[in-house]
């Protein structure tokens, strides 16, 4: 063969080879230039809202978070479908709405698929293992998960809860110590056997829920360990990390009276930790010399800005930044905590990172949801799921190039117990629509009681955050989210917004048809009701004080209704002594041990 010949078929096949590797390089962002499957780090936190991060306007320190966003994608109208931990969290692992659970847990809770779906702390993960843990193990990832899960359940895995090694139940009031440190490391090491179990390849250093005493202090550093360790023996990758800080949860005080507890973790108390984070005393002098105060909400900002340059420093180190794609947002917000609003609730701020994949210096301005990452990490991934395997999001890799995609969606739908909510650009619509049961305890509920029937989840506290906003109880809600951010005006029942409240009623109509669960009026069946049965009850719970779990009836309003809810002296006095007796009792086992 001529030698001219040679060499144009040489040259064919490499051309041919370049132009074969190139088309595997490109995924549908338009933006990847690597052909490997990227590592993918899921940075997720608690209780955080967009004013807490420099880089979302925030008057705080977090350089880490600010960099990310410069080097990456800043997500403005981020949301989580639910705003407790539990639903939340459900959603950042599967995909799917927290009301679309098929575990065994849910079922109890609710019933079946005829009544009324309430989520909130009552899902689970489900024992088909229909998650990203398992799904993305199956196509070739080692997968892990370190920090906070808060989706256990004894109905779902019931041999978990017999046995040798079964879950300790262990009580609030134990004292600190060896014996109790003994048990939290126990429940620890049993968090890492129902990951596994889950699908996961492995979990080190567990929350099985939040910070809990007598051990209730934050410690970012001993997550920050076990992701630096899950990171350098899988640089070869590709890797998913799962990555769950205990932080914000809980007053801002709590975080930085966590920060003089440096050896309270997950599992007790321990000897010692490896120093992979800034020192505590060296962070504190620097958001001083930063012009902050160091005793403020800063700290814990700070703080988990502190892990996450950890990580980010690892990627480096092992030359793997490139490729790993960092995603960084709170499975909710701070101030609306257990309600359908945006501020400080469903909206979240989210920033992510991919050198590879993302063009630096992005903004999205597209309404984005967390039930969009489980899907973009399958189609990152070339994972295949199952065919019974439920998504309700949609991969986010169309938006990777510029923050844009063509035909994006135009709407949101959010859940958390009785209520609903439809989010377009401009307007949110809420529904609240109580169960049978729940109209039933309303009506023979005292005043001081209605703000617990009342509440979304039936709690207090966290059940009635959202108070704080006049609308809150309204059985139908609208609100302009350009003019009235923080939600404060109600305009559902304003004539001139009758043809928007239909326009957002139709929306919200064809998400719950999806879900395929009756709600109220939209889709009537099971213990699904009717509107405008607790109007008197809207207008008393509207007239209370509501300040976390306590309620003050006016006495006006009380002697309108010919109630009395002052307890009677007996009561009183029983009380008091019950509080002694139970401050006696922690007394004497103080001393024993």
């Amino acid at each position: 063969m001529p030698h001219c010949i040679r060499l144009f078929l040489v040259l064919l096949i490499a051309f041919s080879s370049y132009a074969r590797a190139n088309e595997l390089k490109q995924d549908s962002s338009g933006g990847r230039t690597s052909g490997e499957r990227p590592n993918i780090i899921m940075f997720l936190i608690d209780d955080q809202n967009p004013s807490s991060i420099a880089a979302f306007g925030g008057d705080t320190y977090t350089p880490n978070l600010d960099r990310m966003a410069e080097e990456g994608m800043k997500f403005t109208r981020a949301y989580v479908s639910s705003s407790v931990c539990t639903p939340s969290r459900y959603s950042f692992l599967t995909g799917r709405f927290a009301g679309n659970s098929h575990s065994k847990l849910y079922a109890e809770a609710v019933g079946g698929k005829e009544n009324q779906g309430l989520p909130n702390f009552n899902v689970a993960l489900e024992r088909d293992n229909m998650n990203v843990g398992n799904v993305l193990r199956e196509a070739g990832y080692t997968t892990g998960f370190v920090g906070k899960f808060h989706l256990t359940s004894d109905l779902d895995f019931p041999e978990f809860y017999k046995g040798k090694i079964k879950w300790i139940n262990i009580p609030k009031d134990v004292s600190p110590g060896p014996e109790a440190s003994a048990q939290f490391k126990h429940n620890e090491r049993w968090m890492r056997r129902y990951l596994q179990t889950l699908g996961f390849s492995s979990a080190k250093n567990v929350y099985p829920e939040n910070v809990r005493s007598p051990y209730s202090t934050h410690n970012p550093e001993w997550t920050t360990v076990a992701a630096l360790e899950f990171i350098e023996e899988n640089k070869d990758g590709p890797f998913y990390l799962h990555l769950c800080s205990t932080l914000l949860h809980g007053p801002d005080k709590s975080w930085r009276k966590s920060m003089d507890h440096p050896l309270i973790t997950g599992e007790g108390e321990v000897e010692s930790l490896p120093e992979v984070m800034t020192p505590r005393a060296e962070l504190l002098k620097t958001i001083t010399e930063k012009g902050f105060d160091s005793d403020s909400h800063v700290a814990g900002e700070a703080w988990i800005d502190d892990s996450l340059g950890a990580i980010l420093r690892k990627l480096k180190e092992l030359r793997i930044d490139d490729n790993t794609l960092v995603i960084f947002a709170p499975d909710h917000g701070r101030d609306g905590k257990a309600s359908v609003f945006s501020h400080g609730a469903c909206q979240v701020p989210m920033i992510m990172r991919w050198p590879e994949g993302i063009p630096a210096g992005q903004v999205c301005e597209e309404l984005v949801q967390n039930i969009d990452l489980v899907p973009t990490f399958f189609d990152l991934g070339n994972a295949e799921k199952p065919e019974s395997y439920r998504i309700d999001g949609r991969s986010l890799a169309p938006l990777f190039k510029n923050g844009q995609a063509e035909d994006w969606r135009n709407h949101l739908y959010l859940e958390m117990g009785a209520a609903r909510a439809t989010v377009t650009k401009d307007w949110s619509y809420i529904a609240v629509r109580h169960t049978k049961e729940q109209i039933a305890a309303i009506k023979k509920a005292t005043p001081k009681n209605l703000p617990k029937a009342m509440s979304y989840i039936g709690r207090l506290g966290i059940g009635v955050r959202g108070a704080d906003r006049p609308g809150f109880f309204d059985e139908d809600q609208l609100y302009h989210l350009e003019k009235d951010p923080k939600e404060m005006k109600n305009l559902a029942y304003k004539k001139a917004q009758a043809p928007r409240m239909k326009e957002m009623r139709n929306l919200m109509q064809q998400d719950l048809e999806v879900i395929g669960r009756p709600f109220g009026e939209f889709i009537p069946g099971g213990n699904a009701a009717l509107p405008g049965q607790i109007d008197k009850q809207i207008e008393i719970v509207k007239q209370l004080e509501i300040k976390g779990k306590t309620v003050t009836v006016p006495k006006a309003l009380n002697k309108d209704l010919g109630v009395n809810d002052e307890p009677a002296p007996d009561d009183k006095a029983t009380k008091k002594a019950e509080r002694e007796a139970r401050k006696k009792a922690r007394e004497e086992a103080k001393s024993k041990s």
